[in-house]
C-alpha cells in the first residue's frame, strides 16, 4: 500500500495545479516569483472561493520567511473584541478571564508571514492597530504597558470592494494604501473555465484514494453541464462536487441537483417579481410598464458590473451614464456586490 500523502504535501500539488493551467493563473504566478525575495505587503482580492488562501501559501512558501511560520487569520470568524486579544494578545488581569498573559498571532508570526483573510470585516479600532504594526512593527498587548516589536510580513485578502469600503467611510485610506502596495486579483472559475475539467479530475482522484472509492471518468454530457455552469461558489464549489460524486458514486443526480438548485434558485427569484404584478390589483398598465424597465435596467447593470468586476467608473462608460447616475441606479435597484 502507498503512503498517504502529508496534508502539506497535497496543498503544494493543489498550488501547483492552481496556477498551472490558465494563462490568468500564469500571470499571477509570475507575480508571486517576482515578489518572493521581497517583504512589500501584498492584497490578494477575488469572490469567495476563488484559492485567496492557496495564492497566499505560495507567496509565502517562496519567500525568504518560509522556514518561518505562516500564521493565518480569518478577521470576520471572531468579534472584534476577541479578534483583537487574538492578535494582539493580552496581559494577566487585562479582562475579567484573563488569568494569565497570552502571546498573540502576530507574536507567533515573528519573522513569518501573517495571513489577514476577509480583512475587510475587521472592525475599524483594529485597522489603527494594524495600521500601526504595518508603519512601526510594534503594538500593545490587551491590558499591556510594554511595546512588542515583531518584524512580520502581512498578506491580506478580500472578497469585498476596499476601494468602495474607503470611500464610503468603512475601511480606513491609510491602511488601505499600505495593504495594496502589491495587489493579486484572482479572477471567478467562471472567467477560466479551462481550468474546470483539470481540477475535478484532480479533487475526483484526491477523494477516491481519501475515501477508498473508485470513480469512473464523466460522461461528455456530464462534462458539458459542467462547463456550462457558472460556478457561483468558484473552486471550492467544484471541490464539493467532486467529493459528492465520489461518496454517493452517482455523477448523473449530482449534476442533475447541481442544475436544478440553480434553476430552482433562478427561478424562486423571476417568481418574486412576477408576484408583484399578480397580486397588486392596483398595479395600472403603464406601472407595470414602469416596473419591468427597472427590472431590465437592474439586469442590464448587474450583468455589466459583473463583466467590469464592479469597477464602476469603467461600468458607467459602457452604460453611457455618469458615474453619479450609476451609484444612484445601484441603489435604486438593490444591487450590491456578491448578489
Amino acid at each position: 500500500m502507498g503512503r498517504k500523502k502529508s496534508a502539506f504535501s497535497q496543498e503544494k500539488n493543489k498550488e501547483k495545479l492552481l496556477f498551472g493551467i490558465s494563462n490568468k493563473m500564469k500571470a499571477i504566478d509570475d507575480v508571486i516569483n517576482r515578489i518572493s525575495d521581497t517583504d512589500v505587503p501584498v492584497l490578494i482580492s477575488g469572490e469567495s472561493g476563488v484559492g485567496k488562501e492557496l495564492v497566499a501559501n505560495s507567496i509565502h512558501s517562496q519567500s525568504l520567511r518560509k522556514n518561518k511560520a505562516l500564521i493565518k487569520v480569518n478577521c470576520v470568524a471572531l468579534p472584534g473584541e476577541l479578534l483583537e486579544s487574538e492578535l494582539f494578545g493580552y496581559e494577566r488581569g487585562a479582562f475579567t478571564s484573563a488569568y494569565q498573559t497570552k502571546p498573540g498571532r502576530f507574536e507567533f508570526a515573528h519573522e513569518g508571514t501573517m495571513f489577514l483573510d476577509e480583512i475587510g470585516d475587521m472592525p475599524q479600532p483594529l485597522q489603527a492597530k494594524l495600521l500601526r504594526v504595518l508603519q512601526e512593527g510594534e503594538f500593545f498587548r490587551l491590558g499591556g504597558k510594554n511595546e512588542i516589536r515583531v518584524d512580520t510580513r502581512v498578506i491580506a485578502a478580500t472578497n469585498r470592494e476596499l476601494e468602495v469600503m474607503v470611500r464610503d467611510g468603512l475601511f480606513r485610506e491609510d491602511l488601505f494604501h499600505r495593504l495594496n502596495v502589491i495587489r493579486i486579483h484572482i479572477p471567478p472559475l467562471r472567467e477560466r473555465k479551462e481550468e474546470i475539467l483539470r481540477l475535478l479530475t484532480h479533487f475526483l482522484k484526491k477523494y477516491s484514494r481519501e475515501y477508498n472509492r473508485t470513480v469512473n471518468n464523466l460522461t461528455e454530457d456530464s462534462e458539458s453541464k459542467l462547463l456550462d455552469y457558472t460556478w457561483p461558489g468558484n473552486v471550492r464549489e467544484l471541490e464539493n462536487i467532486a467529493k459528492k460524486i465520489v461518496v454517493l458514486g452517482d455523477e448523473e443526480s449530482v449534476i442533475s441537483d447541481l442544475i436544478e438548485n440553480k434553476n430552482i434558485e433562478e427561478n424562486d427569484a423571476d417568481e418574486k417579481k412576477l408576484e408583484v404584478y399578480r397580486y397588486d390589483e392596483s398595479c395600472s398598465l403603464k406601472e407595470i410598464g414602469k416596473r419591468a424597465a427597472l427590472d431590465a435596467e437592474k439586469k442590464a447593470i448587474k450583468t455589466i458590473l459583473e463583466q467590469t468586476r464592479w469597477n464602476r467608473s469603467h461600468a458607467a462608460k459602457i452604460l453611457k451614464i455618469s458615474y453619479k447616475t450609476l451609484l444612484y441606479k445601484i441603489k435604486e435597484c438593490g444591487l450590491n456586490k456578491g448578489i
